[in-house]
């Protein structure tokens, strides 16, 4: 897995449009708090239990042609999840897996919050809410 910071996964998808931006946070993350413009969703985790999705590896498949060398960026809340799900894919053969460090809303700072250290919308990458 390689892991690239927002701005620099931001130039990666603009010079390789073959790649599949996957934002694997759950559900209510992707259309409550907003998402990277042009990311497909697709949860790692989810639902009030966050329970495993087990057709996550399966869904991602399907969306890269079922072509195990394109390239699959994955962005989650921190980075964490998204680590986990590249994981995953390498696992299942996928050869390039990228994920996306600080991931959507970033680290948390010192009162507790997220997006004022860093992070996708921190570095003003385009992103919207549906």
């Amino acid at each position: 897995m390689q892991e690239m910071l927002p701005l620099e996964a931001s130039r990666f998808l603009a010079e390789n449009p073959e790649a599949l931006f996957i934002d694997c946070r759950s559900d209510a993350e992707f259309y409550f708090v907003g998402h990277p413009v042009g990311a497909t969703h697709v949860a790692w985790l989810d639902g009030p239990d966050w329970d495993f999705n087990p057709h996550f590896v399966g869904e991602v498949r399907m969306l890269a042609g079922n072509s195990i060398d394109r390239p699959v960026v994955l962005i989650c809340r921190s980075g964490r999840r998204s680590a986990d799900a590249a994981q995953a894919l390498e696992a299942a053969g996928f050869t390039h897996t990228v994920n996306v460090v600080h991931g959507f809303e970033g680290d948390l700072d010192d009162r507790h919050q997220r997006g004022n250290l860093n992070g996708w919308r921190h570095d003003g990458l385009p992103w919207e809410q549906l």
